[in-house]
């Protein structure tokens, strides 16, 4: 039986695990959801891998959370090293009436199967454990496992832990399974990340609240400064405006589309977009130039709110910025940007909550050329190369602590996913397919043409 039939044949098995693993709700932050169920999902990931002939084992980190590790020999000497890597903790929720399925559960809907994790990153374990099984002992190289609990929070818990146990992780080829696709059925192969900065920015303007009535006018309005602040983010297109970054970045791969990016976005094909101008447009915002975006702000409630005015608000941003701007400079940017465009009678204070360095990884390997080789037999066409908006900052922990290994960017995610909001699904046939590539990768890579 060749590997696509044996893949095909696991399917059934793979949705049965994907709907155990979504049922435990691994968020990495016990101020919503008790800790206990990472430690659930850790044991379960670490169990499913011992079960395909690793040595396992449940590693505590320096944030708290916990990374399943684990090693398997080929038994050859001198063979290549592969290290696997995904994460078992999820994004909450968020909105549970805006799911049209329960999030923690899987279910299939029009062929997709729907749950939170279900693409990111559960998806890709079970991508990582179809293709295994798939080889089953017809594995040419050594193989390490490396998956983590807390890459959703940005605690930063395997970004010292790897440095730290450098001999443990080391590897020639590292597939960081944590991207995806153009779209279902278009393979791709992620070569540009973006990296962030995560900051609490906090406005006081009263003691306490003063009556609208009475003090409104000439009081500070702590509220009405932050939404100041906030708006001197963006220029009059939405475009991204930091004083002291660069806002003109050229993306020089592929365009994204406009009418995809709506289409994938879930817009009406007439929405407009913030910033861009056509195809080449939608690429430079996503992946050439910072992007800010406000996650969330603490104020009073529409509900329940008083003819008052409010002392003291706050918001948390997210800033992602593309190769060539380091975090450090990003931060210092975006606080001196914010101080200065502070309003009279306003004390403003920033906290940098985490951050993480962009990321672009080279292409010219044995391993990227064999990936190139087993996406092409997988899905029958050619692997594209594409940028990421999202961050992963363990990438570039991986490239100062393995100079040599090469890094390859991959996953069951494409747009449709949704991932990080309500309805979040996979399509079956990438976890398929992505199973297969993962599959003729390794055993290509254990055994390189010449």
């Amino acid at each position: 039986m060749d590997l696509r039939a044996r893949v095909n044949g696991l399917m059934p098995r793979a949705r049965e695990d994907l709907a155990d693993l979504v049922a435990i709700p691994s968020v990495a932050d016990p101020r919503q959801f008790p800790p206990e169920e990472c430690r659930r999902a850790a044991a379960w990931v670490a169990g499913a891998f011992a079960d395909t002939g690793f040595d396992t084992r449940v590693a505590d980190t320096p944030d708290g959370s916990q990374a399943v590790l684990g090693f398997r020999s080929c038994g050859r000497e001198n063979a290549p090293t592969v290290l696997l890597y995904a994460h078992y903790d999820v994004q909450p929720p968020l909105d549970p009436g805006a799911w049209r399925t329960p999030p923690f559960r899987l279910t299939e809907v029009d062929g997709r199967w729907y749950g939170r994790g279900a693409a990111d990153c559960k998806g890709n374990i079970l991508m990582h454990l179809t293709a295994l099984r798939a080889l089953g002992d017809d594995l040419p190289v050594d193989l390490k496992l490396v998956v983590e609990g807390s890459e959703e929070q940005g605690t930063g818990g395997l970004e010292a832990f790897v440095p730290e146990h450098a001999d443990l992780l080391r590897a020639d080829a590292i597939l960081v399974c944590d991207t995806g696709n153009v779209a279902v059925g278009r393979p791709a192969v992620t070569v540009s990340l973006r990296g962030m900065v995560n900051v609490v920015v906090s406005v006081e303007a009263l003691p306490s609240e003063l009556h609208s009535g009475m003090f409104g006018g000439p009081a500070p309005d702590a509220l009405a400064a932050l939404v100041s602040v906030l708006a001197s983010l963006r220029d009059a297109d939405g475009a991204t405006t930091v004083d002291g970054l660069p806002g003109d970045g050229r993306w020089s791969g592929a365009p994204y589309p406009a009418a995809q990016f709506r289409a994938d976005a879930g817009l009406s094909p007439d929405a407009a977009l913030l910033g861009a101008d056509g195809d080449a447009g939608v690429a430079d915002m996503l992946w050439a130039r910072p992007a800010l975006t406000v996650l969330g702000i603490d104020c009073p409630p529409v509900v329940g709110s008083a003819a008052a005015i409010t002392p003291r608000a706050r918001a948390r941003l997210n800033l992602r910025i593309p190769p060539g701007i380091e975090p450090h400079e990003a931060a210092r940017a975006l606080t001196e940007h914010l101080i200065a465009a502070t309003p009279r009678g306003a004390r403003l204070s920033v906290a940098i909550e985490a951050s993480g360095r962009p990321f672009r990884p080279a292409t010219h390997g044995l391993a990227h050329h064999v990936l190139g080789e087993a996406m092409r037999t997988a899905y029958g066409t050619p692997m594209s190369r594409l940028g990421q908006g999202g961050s992963i900052p363990l990438c570039t922990v991986f490239a100062e602590t393995y100079p040599d290994a090469e890094i390859l960017l991959i996953g069951v995610e494409e747009p449709r996913s949704r991932i990080h909001a309500p309805n979040e699904s996979v399509a079956p046939q990438e976890i398929a397919a992505m199973a297969l590539t993962e599959a003729l990768f390794l055993r290509g890579y254990g055994n390189p043409p010449g």
